[in-house]
């Protein structure tokens, strides 16, 4: 499949195929006749895939096919939520997408010629099983809780579910029984296992705690933060005292990865908060900082280091040091996107690396490890501007929403658009 564009991507003179290529940057003018064509080369694998109604929000499912894996083709499953056009239906959707093959044969790859063929004619596969979804997905984050697959969805009507993903997951993995699926659900369409509605307002803040126990965290519009504790019945018990030091809507929260009662969340109030569960929700708040000088859209905590990525309406992407986190300075600020960052993340097992996007159709990858090469630069005058911690800009999407590192396939990125899903993986991580 082919992008529109890339870091990588080679600008060509249509009426000249022996022209020169050279490294296009965004926001750079095509001269008369020149085009854009994506450097295949660039990508260790590259897919495409869509759905009928957008799928703005999205989680990547833990499998059961194996941790680390780089044995192609591969296979990797995903929840989404849609957002429908107005009167059409909204969904929960889990798709199985598998035979994802690389693009060419990699470097120092013995095999032989007949192999390689065989794997060139292995189509990719995307399987899908849904359930009806009752208003907009804003935001969907799925956990697994004693060997059950489940997912909360916050829905655009001001009410957060949670679903048991056991019947959707079946129903991808076996093809054979996808037509039973669709048979049963006329009969018993699938429900939330569980709904609650007391939010005041309609919200995207949404993150299950990483140690499997259930906990989940909800943050809505009108700046609340709700914790939320499974109880043996198989319910959850939603704390109706909310979180509430935030002066507007929030925007995310995030557990921490290796504290268990510690939680961070950012805000249109341009801040970023720490809190500890263990204290009353009025005390609760350990730490604040003004982070940004606009909306702080999204974070992500680093799961190896005490850092903290955001992102913000003003384009700019912070690193936070939680141990300098009281002095108010980021430890790294870059103004590469032109429009709002809509989603970070961090590589799950390289701690110097994070991957971002924006309104600005852009997904940066990024490693902190690296440094100026002033060499390198003076030799590039088109890449002087250009922060040497950037490894490689991807496009050809409209409007990215998400991005999500797979935690078992490493490299491996997924990306949700406007106009539909990316699957790759780039050259430089």
């Amino acid at each position: 499949e082919d992008v529109e564009s890339s870091s990588d991507s080679e600008l060509s003179d249509s009426e000249d195929s022996n022209s020169k290529t050279k490294v296009y940057l965004p926001g750079q003018t095509l001269k008369e006749g020149e085009r854009l064509v994506a450097d295949q080369s660039a990508y260790v694998l590259y897919h495409q895939a869509q759905t009928g109604s957008p799928c703005l929000s999205f989680d990547i499912l833990r499998d059961d096919y194996g941790d680390s894996r780089d044995e192609y083709p591969l296979t990797a499953n995903i929840v989404a939520g849609t957002q429908a056009q107005s009167g059409k239906s909204n969904h929960v959707i889990v798709m199985k997408m598998s035979n994802l093959n690389k693009n060419n044969k990699a470097p120092g790859d013995e095999s032989d010629e007949d192999s390689d063929d065989e794997e060139s004619e292995i189509k990719p596969m995307l399987e899908t099983a849904m359930v009806l979804h009752h208003g907009g997905v804003n935001r969907i984050r799925c956990t697994k809780v004693k060997n059950r697959n489940l997912a909360a969805t916050w829905s655009e009507r001001a009410s957060v579910h949670i679903w048991d993903l056991t019947r959707l997951i079946g129903a991808v993995s076996e093809p054979s029984s996808a037509a039973g699926f669709i048979a049963e659900q006329k009969k018993h369409p699938i429900l939330p296992a569980f709904t609650f509605a007391g939010h005041m307002d309609e919200g995207f803040a949404l993150d299950w705690s990483p140690s499997g126990n259930g906990q989940l965290l909800t943050g809505d519009c009108k700046s609340n933060i709700h914790l939320w504790k499974p109880q043996e019945d198989g319910t959850w018990h939603v704390d109706q005292r909310p979180f509430a030091a935030h002066s507007a809507s929030v925007e995310e929260v995030q557990w921490s990865p290796n504290e268990k009662s510690v939680f961070a969340s950012c805000s249109v109030d341009k801040t970023i908060r720490i809190w500890d569960t263990r204290a009353s929700p009025l005390k609760a708040c350990m730490l604040t900082t003004k982070a940004h000088d606009a909306d702080v859209n999204v974070m992500n905590w680093n799961k190896n280091d005490p850092f903290i990525v955001s992102g913000g309406d003003d384009g700019v992407i912070k690193v936070w040091d939680l141990r300098q986190f009281n002095k108010g300075k980021a430890i790294a600020s870059f103004k590469h996107h032109t429009s709002p960052i809509t989603s970070v993340e961090w590589h799950p097992t390289d701690k110097s690396i994070f991957a971002a996007c924006g309104g600005d159709d852009q997904l940066t990858q990024w490693d902190l490890a690296v440094e100026l090469d002033e060499i390198s630069n003076e030799k590039n005058d088109n890449l002087k501007d250009v922060p040497p911690q950037l490894l490689f800009i991807h496009q050809g999407q409209k409007d990215i929403k998400e991005l999500h590192w797979h935690p078992q396939i490493p490299g491996l990125i997924i990306s949700t658009a406007l106009d539909g899903f990316n699957v790759f993986r780039t050259i430089s991580v």
